[in-house]
């Protein structure tokens, strides 16, 4: 047993530290977003289950009660190979550290659930209050997969919820051409479809309960970042890489930025890559670097299973 803990110690560390420094500086990601995102998200599943099974083993040799739910479908053997009769100190400690640890990631998991729901009530309450009355029979149109707001601000946003509703502006069906209206609505579906809006809690909600754990803040950072970059990339593959430059700046003239999740330096950057856009990874990298990192979560399995297989064999 202390062999594996040591061993997903190891791991552990070296996937929310040095490695995500590494990845942070690579320019690859900017490339690939997707594929950047598949990664990040890896690495995030790796320290995670690392936690999760060292937190498994630990209360399984200090509690007597785990042991005996968790090893009693196990044959004798199984269960001598872990050595969990004897439990020093550093493990009663450890394992109450992980406990805190799992109990306070679960009550940031809820709590940024109860926010996200607060405030998208708040937002479909305003937009309520804003949506052009109908006349009688023709139904509720802020309920609608789309809604046109009267508003000489320029602006254009997807809500995630039930229904998902996509808001658009008078003011931006004036100030955008057709082509770079379809390039702003195929940017914000993008989003829609790779449920990016569940990825950004997920990654909010780490870096706010950990922000000195360098992997979750940097993971924060590059979700938001590739998110954007990512969703650019299915509007320019549709409409064109100007075209899609153009909304950007149409839209981004008066506030600089397209979402609340960017900011100026990232307009920027999303509007230099668009008008000189970097070359693709090759195909066979792209499916190396995925299986790569979808891999990697599959060691602390293969550390806390290894004993038992072995003496299984």
């Amino acid at each position: 047993m202390t062999l594996c803990l040591l061993l997903l110690s190891t791991v552990a560390l070296a996937a929310a530290v040095p490695v995500p420094r590494a990845l942070t500086r690579a320019a690859w990601p900017e490339r690939e977003p997707v594929v950047g995102l598949w990664v990040w998200q890896c690495l995030v599943a790796t320290v995670l289950l690392c936690c999760l099974a060292a937190l498994v083993l630990g209360a399984a040799a200090v509690f007597h009660t785990v042991r005996d739910h968790v090893f009693a479908p196990a044959p004798p053997a199984v269960t001598a190979a872990y050595d969990l009769s004897a439990a020093p100190v550093w493990t009663v400690v450890s394992t109450l550290l992980l406990a805190a640890g799992a109990a306070w990631t679960t009550a940031m998991l809820a709590r940024e659930m109860v926010e996200t729901r607060r405030r998208r009530g708040a937002a479909r309450a305003q937009l309520r209050e804003r949506a052009p009355d109908l006349p009688p029979g023709l139904g509720t149109l802020e309920r609608g997969p789309l809604l046109v707001l009267e508003d000489e601000y320029p602006d254009a946003w997807w809500m995630p919820g039930s229904p998902p509703q996509l808001i658009v502006t008078t003011g931006a069906l004036h100030r955008l051409t057709d082509h770079q209206l379809d390039a702003v609505l195929t940017h914000e579906r993008g989003h829609a479809r790779a449920r990016h809006d569940w990825l950004l809690h997920l990654s909010t909600a780490l870096a706010t309960g950990f922000p000195r754990v360098p992997l979750f803040a940097h993971f924060c950072d590059q979700t938001h970042r590739l998110v954007e970059l990512a969703a650019d990339d299915t509007a320019s593959r549709r409409c064109g890489h100007l075209t899609t430059a153009l909304a950007l700046i149409t839209l981004n003239q008066h506030r600089g930025v397209l979402s609340c999740a960017s900011s100026h330096r990232l307009l920027g950057e999303r509007v230099d890559r668009l008008l000189e856009p970097p070359p693709r990874l090759l195909r066979r990298q792209r499916a190396l670097t995925s299986a790569t990192a979808a891999l990697v979560p599959l060691l602390p399995l293969l550390i806390v299973f290894g004993p038992g297989l072995s003496a299984l064999a």
